[in-house]
């Protein structure tokens, strides 16, 4: 398996408590970092998987677990998906 960095961005919120954060936890996204800036929340996720595709259906299963909505995934640079590629 590989690990495949990407982030979560979430529609209609701007900010994550602490509250929310938990329910994220619990929800499976103990892999992921919550955070909060400049009016944009979402969540930073380096999740093990097969593949890319199969790691971000996976985070956004788990995040909408707790009712959240998913605005968009930006894949980060160093993801091994990237990798090689210039």
């Amino acid at each position: 398996m590989n690990c495949y960095d990407f982030v979560v961005v979430l529609k209609g919120l701007d900010i994550i408590d602490d509250d929310l954060a938990e329910a994220l936890f619990e929800a499976g996204c103990d892999d992921g970092t919550p955070f909060s800036s400049s009016g944009v929340a979402g969540i930073g996720f380096s999740r093990e998987a097969e593949n890319l595709e199969s790691a971000i259906r996976s985070a956004v299963a788990d995040v909408q677990k707790v009712g959240c909505t998913v605005h968009c995934v930006e894949i980060k640079e160093n993801s091994p998906l990237l990798a090689g590629v210039s």
